[in-house]
């Protein structure tokens, strides 16, 4: 009997800040990978590795693509900060496009060529209803009734953003998933670990939901100077230091918008 070969799941692998992405193209058809073949791609030892996956399909409506993410233990996470400014920066390059509309499961999101590299996409409003976070139970998003006085707010996923003297004392591999498992978070949660270093800067840490550290996270780094400006610690426009590197964010009335550089790093195929 012959054997027919195995053709492969083509990908690109991507990364915004050191926070990367298995990115497949779907515009030409073919399925997304099931939740068994997202965990085993993820797989930094056996697969490829990744922090989210992401694919691109065609939308039906008036977006120029439709953008699907999963974190990296095979759930589905609406929004994706940094692999939505890497699918739009190539998208721009393949279309010569300046502006894009992308269609996600958190809502239709605009991104635009900032110049000098940048890539700046406005990840829309933030949610601070206790109900649509989601939250277990009625509480002040402001200060929820956890140790460490943290701040909740959606973005298209859910946030628990603690405030402390020194980011870099806190052991995030302890705290990261006990908190991510908290029973106020009935989808669990992405954790911030914020420090203030001025009212336009602050240092961040990152714990995400499904994941684990990263060295970078937009949609965190969105909840983060959203919920430092909420407390009256900053301003709406800031400076955001995290591991991998430097975003910037500003919360405008249309939306919260980050700015930030992306980097395409390989074309490859899954055999798996």
């Amino acid at each position: 009997m012959e054997n027919t070969p195995n053709p492969g799941l083509p990908f690109m692998k991507m990364h915004g800040l050191g926070n990367d992405f298995v990115v497949i193209d779907l515009r030409g058809g073919g399925q997304p990978p099931s939740a068994e073949q997202v965990r085993a791609i993820a797989d930094r030892h056996f697969g490829v590795g990744f922090d989210q996956l992401a694919t691109i399909s065609a939308d039906d409506g008036d977006a120029d693509v439709r953008l699907r993410f999963w974190n990296a233990d095979g759930s589905v996470s609406a929004a994706c900060g940094n692999a939505t400014r890497c699918i739009a920066r190539l998208v721009m390059d393949q279309t010569g496009a300046a502006k894009l509309r992308l269609r996600t499961d958190h809502g239709l999101l605009l991104a635009e060529d900032a110049g000098g590299g940048l890539t700046r996409v406005n990840m829309g409003q933030p949610v601070t209803d206790w109900r649509l976070i989601p939250l277990a139970q009625d509480v002040d998003t402001l200060h929820l009734p956890i140790d460490g006085d943290p701040v909740a707010t959606g973005m298209g996923n859910p946030h628990a953003t603690f405030f402390v003297g020194d980011a870099e004392a806190v052991d995030l591999a302890t705290f990261g998933p006990r908190m991510e498992h908290h029973p106020l978070y009935p989808q669990r949660t992405n954790v911030e670990i914020v420090q203030v270093l001025d009212p336009e800067t602050i240092r961040l840490r990152i714990w995400e939901r499904g994941t684990g550290p990263t060295l970078a996270s937009g949609s965190c780094s969105c909840a983060a100077a959203v919920a430092a400006a909420r407390r009256g610690l900053t301003g709406r426009k800031v400076t955001v230091h995290v591991p991998g590197g430097t975003l910037h964010i500003d919360w405008r009335e249309d939306g919260v918008w980050m700015t930030g550089p992306t980097a395409y790093v390989f074309d490859g195929v899954w055999r798996g």
